[in-house]
């Protein structure tokens, strides 16, 4: 019974060095893990296995990272997927963001980190998973699944991750992303600091409310006509925020 609730890990990597680390290491922390050596098995394996994570190289064979990892999107955008890559340029780790990938780690990596990184974006899985449910609250706060949404004068480009606002054309972050999507999805409801916390950084330990505070007043500076003065995203006294527009 135990092994059938033990959490899957995809590794989806062309060094076998690599691979075998990865997998032994996983496997020592509990996790139930496979490992394929080409982008054609990697999707193969990711349809037929049905993994709670990936992890994923960029350079393979057959097929390269980021054409799996679009190939995934298309189908499934909550599965997390974090890759795992020589290419640790900026240009790199924009193209995996635009793409949909949830985390980035370039190599030569620390395995204590990638360690953490894997339990974090699992623990972000699970809180996906408690919807449906009415002892669940966390659920409402779900994501918004569009390619764009416009509001006012601001057109938001969720596939390019880009923004046309108040201040000019400019490049979101995957966390703006993802309070984002959260804050439109429950638009015209009052959305608590904790919850955002928990919805946007999966666990908190080093995260305060002051955090979610500092992303709202980008998001004045970016989409708001007056940011003393909100009228898109405003605060609700002792709740927290809320996101609304007349459009």
């Amino acid at each position: 019974m135990e092994d059938a609730k033990k959490e899957r890990i995809l590794v989806i990597e062309d060094e076998d060095h690599i691979a075998q680390g990865l997998e032994l290491n996983l496997s020592k922390q509990g996790y139930e893990v496979r490992t394929a050596k080409d982008g054609l098995q990697g999707l193969d394996k990711w349809r037929t296995w049905k993994p709670d994570i990936i992890v994923l190289d960029i350079m393979l064979p057959m097929i390269d990272g980021f054409s799996v990892l679009r190939t995934i999107r298309k189908e499934d955008e909550r599965v997390p997927i974090l890759i795992l890559s020589a290419k640790g340029n900026t240009a790199s780790k924009i193209k995996g963001l635009k793409y949909g990938v949830d985390d980035y780690l370039a190599k030569p990596f620390d395995l204590e980190e990638f360690i953490l990184r894997i339990e974090r974006l699992l623990k972000k899985k699970e809180w996906y998973r408690q919807t449906g449910s009415a002892e669940q609250p966390e659920k409402e706060y779900a994501f918004f699944a569009g390619k764009e949404y416009v509001f006012g004068p601001n057109r938001i480009d969720f596939v390019t991750c880009k923004a046309d606002c108040i201040i000019g054309k400019t490049t979101l972050t995957e966390q703006e992303i993802t309070l984002l999507k959260i804050f439109i999805t429950n638009r015209g409801r009052a959305l608590s600091r904790g919850k955002l916390l928990k919805a946007g950084w999966g666990y908190t330990s080093d995260t305060t409310t002051r955090t979610v505070d500092n992303f709202i007043v980008r998001f004045r500076k970016y989409f708001e006509p007056n940011p003393k003065k909100p009228k898109f995203f405003k605060s609700r006294r002792s709740v927290g925020y809320i996101f609304d527009h007349n459009d």
